[in-house]
């Protein structure tokens, strides 16, 4: 986390975020034993994916190809690797407020390998969220790093760009990385503004990749 100073109410919420954050986390441990998105867990055969509670399932690499569901996902082009990314929302007749993780809306894509098991997933916050929500997107990360243990992550921050400017008086450009029960774990966290940005645009995203390690 950038050590620049939060003003106002940037500073409060990420105060307020980090206490609840830090309050429901549960002691380190190298074992994760939950699911990792509601009921998808990595490592799961994806005949074992859940047929309600999902909708508009598409090719990530091919976003005009539809799926009618998870049994599809084989009609997506694989990468080099031989895995095929699904692009999906939530069911909105079962989750009101739309695709949300934790109060963040977002864009999801489950990974399957050849053999047919959920090979990852990865959670993007939205970039086209309502600004009051796009700007808390960066705090998305604290809370994946809660779920899988505060502790046991090795971070790296960057340094501005050229031109790159603070937002609120943060810049932050952070990858955090943890292997915990047979997870690669993968959390980017970025805030700040781009030399062609004006005073209302800004970057302010949370990625999390969880990569099956087991294999």
């Amino acid at each position: 986390m950038s050590r620049l100073k939060l003003p106002g109410v940037l500073a409060a919420g990420l105060l307020a975020f980090q206490a609840v954050a830090l309050a429901s986390s549960p002691a380190w441990t190298e074992e994760f034993s939950g699911n990792d998105l509601r009921d998808i867990r990595v490592g799961m055969a994806a005949a074992e994916l859940a047929d309600s509670g999902y909708v508009n399932f598409y090719c990530a690499a091919d976003p005009k190809r539809t799926l009618a569901g998870w049994k599809n996902w084989r009609d997506c082009p694989a990468d080099a690797s031989g895995t095929r990314a699904v692009r999906f929302d939530y069911d909105p007749s079962t989750s009101r407020d739309g695709t949300m993780v934790a109060g963040h809306p977002a864009i999801l894509t489950l990974l399957v390998d050849d053999s047919g098991h959920v090979a990852g997933l990865q959670i993007e916050t939205d970039p086209k969220a309502r600004l009051y929500i796009r700007k808390k997107a960066f705090l998305l990360g604290l809370q994946a790093k809660s779920r899988y243990g505060s502790d046991g992550w090795a971070c790296t921050e960057s340094q501005p760009g050229a031109g790159e400017q603070p937002v609120g008086g943060v810049y932050l450009r952070e990858r955090c990385t943890k292997m915990i029960s047979g997870r690669s774990l993968v959390v980017d966290r970025n805030l700040f503004r781009r030399p062609d940005q004006d005073s209302k645009s800004f970057v302010d995203e949370t990625r999390i990749s969880i990569q099956n390690a087991s294999k």
